[in-house]
């Protein structure tokens, strides 16, 4: 449930080419974003359930932001908690505005891989604990980025997907489990669990 502190943060309206950080200790921090077509940061709103929902696992938790754009999301954990956040970005500006903010935020924790995040997926394997899949909603990366993170995903992982509510839910591994799911406008978005039965229900 939103503070009355963070409902007003949450409904207020973002500065073109800024996104502003709504929780944890860089809360009220904005990020300088490039302003790029087809680039649609995460509503504050969303972010603030989401959080919610991440909380009980969100502590010490590595975690992957493989479309970064604005790289909203990864700071956002890194802001609440998170030990170390992976950004995967292919577009030379916004990995370039993604490492100068976390410079200018002083987050060690945070590491900017210039690549495509399929290409990133086909290398070698190492463990997440909190994975962000919000590709470009025209690529229809959803299925095939979901197969290729099955070996990156630490036992229990939560994975959160973002997606056009006007469409149809994406499909997704068998044995990834859904916890929770909603829409806000033009965004549905929703966090599985992988791993076995008695990991997947924590944080419900």
């Amino acid at each position: 449930m939103l503070t009355p502190r963070h409902r007003a943060l949450a409904e207020r309206k973002p500065i073109p080419g800024q996104v502003r950080i709504i929780g944890g200790m860089l809360r009220g921090s904005r990020l300088a974003v490039p302003d790029l077509p087809g680039l649609r940061p995460t509503p504050s709103r969303v972010r603030e359930t989401l959080f919610n929902w991440l909380a009980p696992v969100l502590s010490g938790a590595r975690c992957l932001d493989l479309y970064a754009g604005s790289g909203a999301l990864g700071i956002e954990a890194l802001s609440r908690g998170a030990r170390e956040a992976c950004f995967v970005e292919s577009n030379v500006r916004l990995a370039e505005a993604l490492r100068a903010n976390l410079e200018r935020l002083r987050q060690p924790g945070g590491r900017v891989i210039d690549s495509d995040a399929l290409a990133f997926l086909a290398g070698v394997p190492e463990p997440f604990d909190v994975v962000f899949l919000d590709p470009p909603y025209a690529a229809d990366a959803w299925p095939a980025a979901a197969r290729a993170l099955l070996p990156w995903l630490s036992s229990g992982a939560r994975v959160y997907v973002e997606y056009p509510s006007a469409s149809p839910e994406p499909s997704l591994p068998i044995n990834w489990q859904p916890l929770r799911s909603g829409r806000a406008g033009h965004v549905a978005f929703a966090l599985y669990a992988c791993g076995g039965p008695s990991e997947a229900s924590a944080g419900c």
